[in-house]
C-alpha cells in the first residue's frame, strides 16, 4: 500500500492559517499601503498592533497572538466597511488593495478565531 498524503479539512487549514505569523504582517502591509499616502491617523493604529501580534506569535504565544489578530482584523474590517465605494472605484489599484485587505480580514477573523478558541497554552498547562 502506498501511503497517501492526508488532506486537511477546511477547519484545520483555517486553524493552521491562524497559528502562523505571516497573516497579521501581510494585513499590516496592506493597511499601510492604503492609508499612508495621504496619512490617515485612525487606520494607521492597526499596523503596529498587528506587527506586535506577529512578534508574539514568533515568541511562542501562538494562541494569544491569534486572539489579538482576530480581534484587530475584525475591528479594521468594521472600520473599512463604513466607507461606501462605488463600482468605478473598485477596479482601481486602491480598490483592489482594499478588497484584498477586507478579504484577508475575513480569513483572519475565521482562522485566528479558530486558533484562539481551540488553542492550547502550553506554559499554563505545564504549571498545573
Amino acid at each position: 500500500m502506498a501511503s497517501e498524503p492526508t488532506k486537511q479539512s477546511v477547519l484545520q487549514s483555517l486553524r493552521s492559517w491562524g497559528e502562523h505569523s505571516v497573516p497579521p504582517t501581510l494585513l499590516a502591509t496592506l493597511i499601510t499601503a492604503q492609508h499612508l499616502q495621504p496619512f490617515q491617523p485612525l487606520p494607521m493604529i492597526f499596523p503596529p498592533v498587528l506587527l506586535f501580534s506577529s512578534y508574539l506569535n514568533l515568541g511562542g504565544y501562538q494562541t494569544d497572538a491569534a486572539g489579538v489578530t482576530a480581534a484587530w482584523s475584525g475591528l479594521y474590517a468594521l472600520l473599512a466597511m463604513r466607507r461606501k465605494q462605488g463600482l468605478k472605484n473598485k477596479v482601481t489599484v486602491r480598490g483592489v488593495v482594499r478588497g484584498a485587505s477586507l478579504g484577508l480580514c475575513a480569513v483572519n477573523v475565521a482562522g485566528c478565531g479558530l486558533a484562539y478558541v481551540f488553542g492550547r497554552r502550553e506554559k499554563e498547562e505545564a504549571s498545573k
